[in-house]
């Protein structure tokens, strides 16, 4: 880190507490004076402002009584603790501005009742990840992009405290003994934490937030994710209680998707959602959401999403939409599938509708129940009617790749048909991925199905357009 240092003459020369920031000398020249220092310089750049935010902090734990704190409502201690931060750093000897003395008051708030460095990246609505590799380097997500910050936390030791803040909050411990933990914070985002002797470099972050602003139909369209083609079958699909299996990578855009086409389900039927950790945000009055659980300190407690699965079935729900299946359970969801509770959804983690059933195999093998191979995809080929595959592009925009329908067997093979499909033609100049939605021209199996609940799907929808490729691609 740079050493800057107060410029003794200038301060003796003024007579009296200068207006501006305090002018700091760097490799022995004087900075310019004739503008402000920006709030990261005087952050990250200045370790006499480290210096009094740690003798600060110090000092406030002493007067403060934390077990009270936890009991009082938060905006009073908070407002409290702002009060006892502000007569200390009057007591400071070193002259502050008044922006300058606000943001350490926010930085120790931060330190005793949020996140510290991170808090600000957590309260930034348009980050969607913060991945944090040791104390020294911190990269964010926005608009499907990674980028570095310039956010530090002090030492290995102060981004450990942080980590520990965030799963004693939830009842779980992080130590040599459990050096991995997966916890959630209080607005429902995700968190994982890594430490050593696993981590070799040192502790590791990563934060999935949770979005308070569901993404609608709209949203899908005007970022190019579908077209309203698309949009119009599938919500049919969800109307016609047909099942959808929604695949795609990280970050691809899965539990947004299930999330929009949870919205044409009717308001009259009772949903039982499924989930590691809760991210559907449903808009319909009848919603029972179960969660797992994570073992307790001894190893003991845990409820398993496949233990959710059956008790799901005796609950009588009209769907089931598993947030996503990664085990075991897929056995138990598919029979649901199968026995009654058609019009489910879920999510899986693969590259291709081809690869989703593919894992759908091999989960069904972690059942232990010997089935043969012919036998599971026999399962599977009468439980899923849709497979929508996901894919985050290069240039960090999400695309629905394929609207697959699942046809039936053919031998000891799952016979699909594409519907609709997106074909990348390019990258563009500035890095934008340039290709073209179209319908292939085949009309689904499905469709009959769609008649019987009074939905007619127009020839128009599923034909193939050779103009309405042109305007995509232009687009």
């Amino acid at each position: 880190m740079v050493e800057f240092q107060r410029d003794p003459e200038r301060s003796r020369a003024s007579g009296s507490p200068p207006s501006r920031p305090p002018v700091w000398e760097r490799d022995g020249r004087v900075a310019e004076t004739d503008r402000r220092l920006t709030s990261d310089e005087v952050t990250e750049l200045n370790p006499v402002f480290q210096e009094i935010k740690t003798r600060v902090h110090r000092q406030l734990l002493e007067r403060l009584n934390l077990s009270n704190l936890s009991d009082r409502n938060r905006d009073e201690a908070i407002a409290e603790t702002r009060a006892i931060v502000r007569s200390l750093l009057s007591a400071e000897e070193t002259p502050l501005n008044l922006e300058e003395r606000e943001r350490l008051v926010d930085q120790i708030l931060n330190e005793v009742f949020g996140l510290g460095p991170l808090e600000p990246l957590v309260r930034d609505p348009t980050i969607s990840d913060i991945l944090v590799n040791t104390y020294d380097q911190v990269y964010i997500e926005r608009d499907g992009k990674l980028q570095q910050t310039d956010v530090t936390f002090r030492d290995d030791r102060h981004l450990l405290q942080v980590i520990d803040r965030i799963v004693s909050a939830v009842g779980r411990r992080i130590d040599d003994a459990s050096p991995m933990v997966d916890a959630r914070l209080p607005d429902g985002s995700r968190v994982n934490a890594i430490i050593p002797p696993l981590a070799v470099d040192g502790p590791h972050l990563s934060i999935r937030k949770f979005r308070t602003d569901v993404l609608s139909e709209e949203d899908l369209l005007r970022n190019g994710t579908v077209t309203e083609a698309m949009l119009e079958v599938l919500r049919a699909c969800v109307k016609s209680r047909l099942n959808i299996l929604i695949s795609g990578g990280t970050g691809a855009g899965k539990t947004t998707l299930l999330n929009v086409l949870s919205s044409s389900i009717p308001h009259t039927e009772r949903i039982v959602t499924i989930e590691d950790s809760a991210e559907l945000q449903l808009r319909q009055p009848h919603v029972v959401r179960l969660e797992t659980r994570p073992p307790n300190i001894e190893g003991r407690g845990a409820i398993t999403q496949r233990q959710l699965v059956i008790n799901a079935l005796r609950m009588r729900p009209d769907r089931i939409i598993v947030g996503e299946v990664r085990g075991p359970e897929a056995v138990d969801m598919l029979q649901a599938m199968n026995t009654g509770h058609d019009g489910s959804l879920t999510t899986l983690h693969a590259n291709s509708p081809r690869d989703a059933l593919a894992r759908l195999e091999t989960m069904i093998s972690m059942a232990n129940l010997n089935l043969p191979e012919k036998g599971m995809r026999q399962q599977i080929a009468s439980a899923i009617d849709v497979v929508i595959q996901l894919a985050r592009l290069s240039d960090g925009s999400r695309r629905v790749m394929t609207v697959a329908e699942l046809v039936g067997m053919e031998g000891d093979v799952i016979t699909m048909q594409d519907l609709f499909v997106f074909d990348r033609e390019g990258i563009e100049p500035d890095g934008q991925v340039r290709g073209h939605f179209h319908p292939t021209g085949i009309r689904p199996k499905f469709a009959e199905q769609l008649r019987a609940y009074g939905l007619d799907l127009s020839e128009t929808l599923l034909a193939d357009q050779p103009e309405a490729r042109s305007r995509s691609a232009r687009r």
